[in-house]
C-alpha cells in the first residue's frame, strides 16, 4: 500500500481526534505558556519568543527545550499514525461483518419464501380433499332437517285430533304429556310460518288450549261452588293443574285468581267496614280466622294443588294485602277514636301475627325479645333487634304493619309525655341538695343517675321504634330525643351546678353565664358536684355520639342525612368547658390573696436572699389543698384533668407575671429574690399534675411546654430587672429584644418602672423608637 492510498483511506475515514494525557498537555502549556494563543488570529512568534526568553542567559535552554518539542512532537505523530491505522483496520472488520449478515438474511428470505409454497401446496390439498365432505355434509344436515319438520308435521297432525278427544273425555292426566310435546313442536316450527296448511294446524291446537284453560276453570267452578251435585272429582282437578301448567301463565293467574278471592269473600263479608269486630280493638280476630281457614284448607283442598304452586302462601299473602287495606281504611276514617294504648296493641298483635306468618312459609326462628313490644324486654344500643331485622329482609314482617306507620305520631307523643315526666323528675332531683348519685362508676365525681336512666330509656324506646318503622317516625323520634337533649343539658345539669340559678336558659347560648363574682370559695360538697356535672357531660356526650350512629343505622338510608345531633353534643362540650372554668376561677380566687401580699412586700429594701417568700408557700399550699381533691373526682375523665391543669396555668401564670409588674421599684437583691421565688413556683406548678400524690407520674407534655413558656418569661422580666441600664441603652434594649421577642412597648415601660429608670421626654421617646426598630428588626429576621 503505497503512501497516496494511505492518505485517501485517512481522509475517507472519520475524523480522528487525539485526546493527550493531562501531564502532556499541561507540560507543553507551562513551555509554551499555553496553547490556545496559537490558534489566535493576532498572534506575534516574535512576542511569544521574547515572553518565552526575556533574558540572554535563558537563551541557554533554546536547545534543550527544542528538543523536548521535537521529542513531544514525534510521539504525537506517531501516536496519530497509530490511531489511523487501528481506525482503518476497524472499518474493515466492519464492512466484512455487514456483508457476512446480508448474505445470511438473503438465505433466510430464501426459506420463507420456500415454507410458503410449501404451505400454499398443503392448503390446496386439503381444500380439494374435504370440499366433497363438505358437500356431504350439506346434504345430511338438509335430509336431517327434512325428516325432522315431516315428523314434526306428523305429531302435530295426528296430536291435534287427540288432544280434542282427550280434552272432550277430561283425560286430564294422558293429555299432559302430548299436549307438552305439542307445544314444542309448534316452538320448533316458527321459521314455517309461511305455510297454509301448517297454520291452520296452528290456529287449530291453539283453540284446543282455550278450550282446555275454559274447561278446566268451569270444572273448578262447578267442583267448588256447586255443591255435592258436581261430577268433577278432586283427582280430576289435581289432573287439572298439572295441564294448566303447561298452558299459558294467564290460565294459572286467572284460576289462582277467582280461587284465592273465593276462598277470602267470607273474610271480607266478616269484617267489613261496617261490622263491629272489624276495628282494630278486635284486629286478633282476623288472624284467628286466617289461622283457622289454612288449618282446614291444608286438611281439605291443599292436595288439590302442585306443591310449587304454595297455595296456602298465596293465601296469606292475599290476606294480607286486604287487611292492610282494611286497616288502613278504616284508621283514617274513625282517626279521633286511635289512641296509642289501641295503636301498641294492633302493632302488637299484627308483628306477631306476621312473625308467625314468616316461621311459616320462611321457616327463620324469631327470638321472643324482638316479639315483645313492651320497653322493658327492649335491647340496648349494642345489640341487634331481630325484628328490626326482619323488617329489613322479611317479605312478611311489615306487610300489614305498615298501615299503621303513618300513624305512629300518636306513639312519639306519648314518648315525649313520658320523658317530659321523667325530665321534671330529674329537674327536681338536681336541685336538692343530694342530687348527685353515683350510676356509672363510683366514688365522688361519678355519672349522675338520672343520665343513667335518661339514656337507658332512650334505648328502650329507639329498639321498640326499630321494630315499628324505620321511617318518619324514626327521624320524629331523633328529634325528640334531640330536644330533652337540650333540656337536660340547660336544667338537669346546669341545675345541679352550685350557687347557679333555679334555670338557666341561655346555656345554649352562652355557658358563661355561670360564672361567680362573688369572692366565697366552693365547699369541697360543691367541688364534687362540679366535677359529677363534668363526668356526666362526658357521658352524655359520648353516649349521644354512639346514639348517632345508631340511629344513623336503623333509619332509612334516604333519611340518614336528617340525622344531626352535633349541637347537643356541642352543648355538652360546653357544658364541661364551663364547669372546668369554674373550677379554675375556684383556685386563682384561693392564690389571690397571696398573690396580694406579694404586691405589698417593700421589694427596694431587701438585704439578702433567703428561702423562698411565704405568698409561694402560701400559693403551693392551696394547690396541694385543691388539686389532688380534683384529681381523684376526675379519675374516671383524666383528659378532663389536664385541660383543668392547662387552663390553671394559662390563666394564673399571666396574672403572676402582672403581680410582678406591681412590684415596684424592685432593687437587685428584691429581683434576686423574686426571681429565686418564681423559680420555686415554676417547679411547683410543674409538678402540679400529681401534687400530693404517692405515686409520681409525668406531667402531660402540653402541659409542661405552657408552664415553662410562661414562666420563662416572669424569669426572663426580672432577669432584665436586674441588668444595668446607665450608659448603655442600646444594649438593654437590644437584650430586652431577646429574651422577650414577643413583649410590647407597654411591657417594656413597665420593666422600666420596675427599675426605677428615671428618664426625660427626650430619652424616653428616643429608647422607644429603639426599641421599636429592634423590635422590627428581630421579626423580620
Amino acid at each position: 500500500m503505497d503512501s497516496t492510498e494511505v492518505l485517501e483511506d485517512k481522509d475517507s475515514g472519520p475524523e480522528v481526534q487525539l485526546n493527550l494525557p493531562g501531564s502532556v498537555m499541561s507540560r507543553i502549556e507551562e513551555l509554551m505558556g499555553g496553547t490556545e494563543q496559537f490558534d489566535s488570529e493576532e498572534f506575534d512568534a516574535v512576542a511569544y519568543i521574547n515572553r518565552v526568553f526575556p533574558t540572554e542567559q535563558s537563551l541557554s535552554g533554546v536547545e534543550s527545550a527544542a528538543a523536548r518539542c521535537e521529542f513531544r512532537l514525534a510521539s504525537v505523530q506517531h501516536d496519530i499514525r497509530r490511531l489511523v491505522r487501528a481506525q482503518h483496520d476497524q472499518r474493515m472488520a466492519g464492512h466484512e461483518a455487514l456483508l457476512d449478515a446480508q448474505k445470511c438474511i438473503a438465505e433466510l428470505a430464501l426459506q420463507v419464501a420456500d415454507i410458503n409454497k410449501k404451505a400454499e401446496r398443503s392448503e390446496s390439498m386439503v381444500r380439494e380433499i374435504t370440499s366433497e365432505i363438505k358437500q356431504l355434509d350439506c346434504a345430511k344436515w338438509n335430509l336431517t332437517g327434512a325428516i325432522t319438520a315431516l315428523n314434526h308435521l306428523h305429531m302435530l297432525a295426528g296430536g291435534a285430533a287427540s288432544l280434542r278427544t282427550l280434552a272432550d273425555n277430561r283425560r286430564y292426566k294422558e293429555l299432559v304429556l302430548p299436549l307438552q310435546a305439542i307445544m314444542e313442536v309448534l316452538d320448533q316450527l316458527q321459521c314455517y310460518r309461511d305455510i297454509k296448511e301448517l297454520n291452520a294446524l296452528r290456529e287449530e291446537v291453539l283453540g284446543i288450549r282455550t278450550m282446555l284453560a275454559q274447561q278446566i276453570l268451569a270444572d273448578f267452578k262447578e267442583a267448588l261452588t256447586g255443591g255435592g251435585k258436581s261430577g268433577v272429582s278432586p283427582r280430576m282437578l289435581a289432573e287439572a293443574c298439572s295441564v294448566v301448567d303447561v298452558l299459558e301463565p294467564s290460565v294459572r293467574k286467572e284460576l289462582l285468581k277467582w280461587f284465592i278471592d273465593m276462598q277470602l269473600q267470607e273474610y271480607e263479608h266478616l269484617f267489613s267496614p261496617e261490622q263491629e269486630h272489624a276495628w282494630v280493638s278486635h284486629v286478633e280476630r282476623r288472624y284467628t280466622w286466617l289461622k283457622k281457614h289454612l288449618l282446614r284448607f291444608e286438611e281439605t283442598l291443599a292436595l288439590t294443588f302442585p306443591p310449587a304452586w304454595r297455595m296456602s302462601e298465596r293465601l296469606a299473602h292475599r290476606f294480607c294485602k286486604l287487611t292492610h287495606k282494611a286497616l288502613s281504611d278504616l284508621l283514617q276514617a274513625r282517626r279521633n277514636e286511635l289512641d296509642v294504648k289501641l295503636l301498641l296493641y294492633a302493632i302488637q298483635k299484627t308483628y306477631n301475627f306476621e312473625v308467625l306468618l314468616h316461621k311459616r312459609f320462611i321457616g327463620t326462628d324469631v327470638g321472643a325479645d324482638a316479639a315483645d313490644l313492651s320497653p322493658e324486654h327492649q335491647l340496648v344500643f349494642d345489640d341487634e333487634e331481630t325484628g328490626a331485622v326482619l323488617r329489613q329482609g322479611s317479605p312478611w314482617v311489615g306487610l300489614i304493619g305498615s298501615c299503621f306507620e303513618c300513624h305512629l305520631s300518636l306513639y312519639i307523643t306519648s314518648l315525649d309525655a313520658n320523658l317530659r315526666g321523667l325530665m321534671d323528675r330529674f329537674i327536681q332531683d338536681a336541685k336538692s341538695p343530694d342530687s348527685v348519685t353515683s350510676a356509672v362508676g363510683s366514688g365522688a365525681g361519678a355519672v349522675m343517675s338520672s343520665c343513667a336512666d335518661l339514656f337507658l330509656f332512650y334505648k328502650k324506646c329507639l329498639a321498640q321504634c326499630a321494630t315499628l318503622s324505620t321511617g318518619e317516625p324514626m327521624l320524629e323520634l331523633s328529634m325528640v330525643f334531640s330536644s330533652y337533649l337540650r333540656e337536660y343539658a340547660g336544667s338537669v345539669l346546669s341545675a345541679a351546678l352550685p350557687r347557679a340559678a333555679p334555670a338557666l336558659p341561655a346555656l345554649v347560648t352562652g355557658l358563661h353565664t355561670l360564672l361567680r363574682d362573688d369572692a366565697v370559695r366552693y365547699t369541697k360538697q360543691e367541688i364534687t358536684k362540679i366535677t359529677s356535672v363534668i363526668t356526666t357531660s362526658e357521658y352524655c356526650l359520648e353516649t349521644t355520639v354512639h346514639l348517632e350512629q345508631k340511629l344513623k343505622e336503623k333509619i332509612s338510608p334516604s333519611l340518614v342525612e336528617r340525622i344531626d345531633l352535633a349541637p347537643e353534643q356541642d352543648l355538652f362540650h360546653k357544658m364541661i368547658s364551663n364547669c372546668i372554668q369554674l373550677l379554675v376561677q375556684d383556685l386563682e380566687m384561693a392564690c389571690e390573696p397571696a398573690l396580694q401580699a406579694m404586691t405589698k412586700i417593700s421589694w427596694l429594701h431587701f438585704d439578702n436572699v433567703g428561702d423562698q417568700s411565704s405568698y409561694v408557700t402560701q400559693i403551693i399550699m392551696h394547690l396541694k389543698n385543691t388539686v389532688p381533691n380534683l384529681r381523684d373526682n376526675l379519675a374516671s375523665s383524666r383528659k378532663y384533668f389536664t385541660q383543668f391543669c392547662i387552663r390553671f396555668a394559662n390563666s394564673f401564670i399571666p396574672k403572676f407575671i402582672q403581680n410582678i409588674y406591681k412590684c415596684k421599684p424592685i432593687s437587685t437583691v428584691g429581683s434576686e429574690q423574686l426571681l429565686l421565688d418564681t423559680h420555686m413556683l415554676k417547679t411547683a406548678l410543674l409538678e402540679l399534675p400529681s401534687i400530693g400524690s404517692e405515686v409520681k407520674r409525668q406531667a402531660p407534655t402540653t402541659y409542661t411546654k405552657v408552664v415553662i413558656k410562661l414562666m420563662t418569661k416572669a424569669e426572663m422580666i426580672l432577669k432584665l430587672v436586674m441588668a444595668p441600664l446607665d450608659g448603655n441603652l442600646e444594649g438593654f434594649v437590644s437584650q430586652f429584644v431577646q429574651l422577650l421577642p414577643e413583649s410590647t412597648l407597654v411591657e417594656f415601660h413597665k420593666v422600666l418602672d420596675m427599675k426605677g429608670a428615671k428618664l426625660t421626654k427626650t430619652q424616653q421617646s428616643s429608647l422607644d423608637a429603639l426599641f421599636k426598630e429592634t423590635a422590627k428588626t428581630v421579626q423580620n429576621k
